[in-house]
């Protein structure tokens, strides 16, 4: 039988919080992922999101590459279909995106690495839906990091002012149908996320696969009311690999499937700019000893992977 990914209910965080932050660690120990189901979050809100992003997505290209930002790095706007490719991979990604990312004053000390958002004028309501998915997704976020933070013993509250700034991201992100057999591209080929945690809705829809610690890519299509969470290596490297970032792929389907678009959304949960990632005495031991003898901050980590999925 293959192996299940466990979804946990996050009301229990609030009604059964130790046996709930038991059982989401264990999770994440072995998976580095987990569906989150009871969030409250309406499905009304995802699906008004989702429909302002198909009709961007819809728009011509050329309209499309006007929100394009040249030498950003994807950080806002839009990236067109052909450009991200995974780490280490020798053909790009079947898709094209869109990146909203956190609203912060003019005079804040993180504007230079935190552009202002792009807002396209062609869909009525996209910002309004769009920005407001953020908000939702960011604080659900913040409760799986509380719960996180609480199973390798720091404050419940040990991340909130290291993300009330974070440079965390919204992705719609458009699987065009793929027209021709046998091509080597894959939808998203096989990869870590760079951030703290992901948190991707709407991912109902069959392609996700996670690869098992014994090798085994086991597909992972959640229920409509999940929302799927998994470990980023930022958090790896903080835990010294406590919580493990696993390695996931978006796969082509078969036949008839291939010839129809796939939609999916995920915020990229990321830490403020200035935080420095250094591993946390807590998750060295004389079994796990420290893989990181150096600190990074979070946007210097950042720019060295963008560069290495050739989006700068």
């Amino acid at each position: 039988m293959t192996p299940r990914i466990p979804t946990l209910d996050i009301r229990r965080f609030d009604t059964d919080r130790e046996a709930f932050v038991a059982e989401l660690g264990a999770a994440y120990r072995e998976w580095g992922f987990a569906g989150i189901n009871g969030h409250g979050i309406p499905q009304s809100q995802i699906d008004g999101a989702y429909d302002v992003f198909k009709a961007f997505f819809a728009l011509p290209d050329a309209t499309k590459q006007q929100y394009h930002v040249p030498g950003g790095g994807g950080a806002r706007g839009y990236t067109a279909f052909g450009v991200e490719t995974a780490k280490g991979a020798q053909h790009f990604d079947l898709k094209e995106f869109w990146h909203i990312g956190r609203e912060i004053p003019d005079d804040s000390q993180y504007r230079e690495v935190m552009p202002p958002n792009l807002w396209p004028t062609e869909v009525p309501g996209f910002r309004e839906h769009g920005y407001g998915l953020y908000r939702t997704l960011d604080a659900l976020g913040s409760k799986v990091l509380s719960a996180l933070a609480l199973h390798i013993g720091l404050p419940e509250d040990y991340f909130v002012d290291k993300t009330d700034y974070g440079n965390s991201i919204l992705r719609p992100i458009h699987y065009p149908p793929i027209t021709a057999d046998d091509i080597p591209n894959e939808r998203a080929g096989a990869h870590e996320d760079i951030n703290l945690i992901t948190l991707l809705v709407g991912a109902s829809a069959a392609g996700l696969e996670v690869k098992s610690k014994q090798g085994e890519w086991v597909p992972f299509t959640s229920d409509a009311d999940t929302i799927v969470v998994n470990i980023g290596d930022m958090l790896q490297r903080l835990t010294n690999h406590v919580y493990p970032s696993t390695t996931h792929r978006v796969t082509n389907p078969p036949g008839e499937q291939a010839r129809k678009p796939r939609y999916s959304v995920p915020f990229f949960l990321h830490p403020n700019p200035d935080f420095v990632i250094d591993v946390l005495p807590s998750t060295v031991s004389v079994e796990n000893p420290s893989r990181y003898p150096e600190a990074i901050t979070a946007q210097g980590y950042l720019e060295e992977r963008l560069r290495e999925i050739k989006l700068k």
